[in-house]
């Protein structure tokens, strides 16, 4: 048995013409059934369905041999014992620091000064601000980043940024892009020893899929 981990919403969606091309069809809608564990086309292949920051962590002790996970998910996990074969492109998006609309950012890190940050991102915001000289007092959140700001608690976020429509509505401006986001393709490293043709067939039709994606 093959087992899968994604997390439901954009990732999910974006990984299933990933895993036509390898001959897999999901057989439930994740948004109407409450199974956590999906049965696919393929007796051999099921998806287990968690939050994304908890993939790498299924993937990595073997509760599933595969998954997908976001680039900012895998550096906040630090990624040990897991196997990276492929930029899947999909879910892009990119990390970014922002800030409400006439903060003077410029003067807030200037080198040797200090700035508050709330982010769910404290590795990639910790590491980003290091490396600018810029002393960060970082407060951790798990959504609505964008109020810390707004009720004074902060003086940035840290966050993913799609669209940048949900930073307009509340009166926030980009100030500096950190990296660009996509998902990857993991493995366990044990999982791909002791299953590597079931996996490596998995690990071609996905690549095959994003060349023939990239070329259309």
């Amino acid at each position: 048995m093959i087992t899968l981990a994604l997390s439901k919403g954009r990732i999910f969606d974006d990984s299933m013409p990933l895993l036509r091309a390898a001959g897999i069809e999901v057989l439930e809608d994740p948004e109407k059934s409450r199974k956590l564990i999906i049965g696919t086309s393929r007796a051999d292949v099921r998806v287990l369905l968690v939050r994304a920051s908890d993939v790498p962590t299924y993937v990595e002790y073997g509760g599933a041999d595969l998954g997908v996970a976001g680039r900012d998910v895998l550096i906040e996990h630090g990624g040990a014992g897991l196997y990276q074969p492929l930029d899947l492109r999909i879910a892009r998006c990119h990390m970014a620091v922002a800030v409400p609309e006439g903060f003077d950012y410029p003067a807030a890190v200037r080198q040797g000064s200090r700035i508050t940050v709330a982010t769910k991102y404290t590795s990639i915001a910790r590491q980003f601000f290091a490396d600018k000289g810029v002393h960060v007092d970082l407060i951790k959140l798990y959504g609505s980043m964008e109020l810390a700001p707004l009720t004074g608690m902060a003086h940035a976020i840290v966050d993913l940024v799609s669209t940048g429509k949900t930073l307009s509505a509340n009166k926030l401006v980009e100030v500096e892009h950190i990296m660009d986001i996509s998902s990857r393709l993991i493995v366990n490293q044990a999982a791909l020893k002791l299953k590597t043709a079931p996996i490596r067939r998995i690990i071609d039709a996905f690549a095959g899929a994003i060349d023939a994606s990239e070329k259309a």
